[in-house]
């Protein structure tokens, strides 16, 4: 199972961030929830690293996985903070977000304690997980991987080894 996680990690962490940002435009366009300033913070780290992550990967490029861990490290900050302000009340008063949607607000408060940064955390901890799993697989350990085939003949010839 590590082995499997180590040679596609770069498109596990990819998934989860597709699956973020769709989650987070779910809410937002079809719930109709709006976001307050710590899900725009939240936002502002997840949403490039569905860019970077699919670029990582089509090119098989773990070279950029040091760009993407504070990425995650910083936006996984935000959503435990943010948390932390829904579930105690202490803190909404230390920082309050005066500009529209309050943000200790709750839109969802599934089974008593998930909320949508605790998704967002859940997300940012995955990411960093398998990417800080995958940054030490070699760079051509992925299987399948798009390979330069050099069409030859047994005999040299370029072109004929379809033949």
């Amino acid at each position: 199972m590590k082995a499997f996680i180590k040679s596609y990690s770069l498109y596990l962490a990819w998934l989860v961030s597709i699956v973020a940002v769709c989650g987070s435009l779910f809410f937002s366009e079809v719930m109709r929830f709006e976001p307050c300033k710590l899900c725009w913070f939240q936002r502002i780290f997840m949403y490039p690293q569905v860019v970077l992550l699919g670029m990582a990967c089509y090119k098989n490029d773990r070279r950029q996985i040091p760009y993407l861990l504070p990425l995650s490290f910083i936006g996984g900050a935000v959503s435990l903070y943010h948390y932390a302000e829904q579930k105690i009340p202490g803190l909404a008063k230390l920082l309050p977000c005066t500009v529209g949607v309050p943000c200790n607000q709750d839109y969802i408060d599934w089974l008593g304690f998930i909320t949508i940064p605790l998704l967002a955390l859940t997300a940012f901890i995955l990411i960093i997980l398998f990417l800080w799993i995958g940054k030490e697989a070699p760079a051509g350990s992925l299987k399948g991987a798009r390979k330069r085939i050099k069409l030859e003949s047994p005999a040299g010839e370029p072109g004929m080894g379809l033949m």
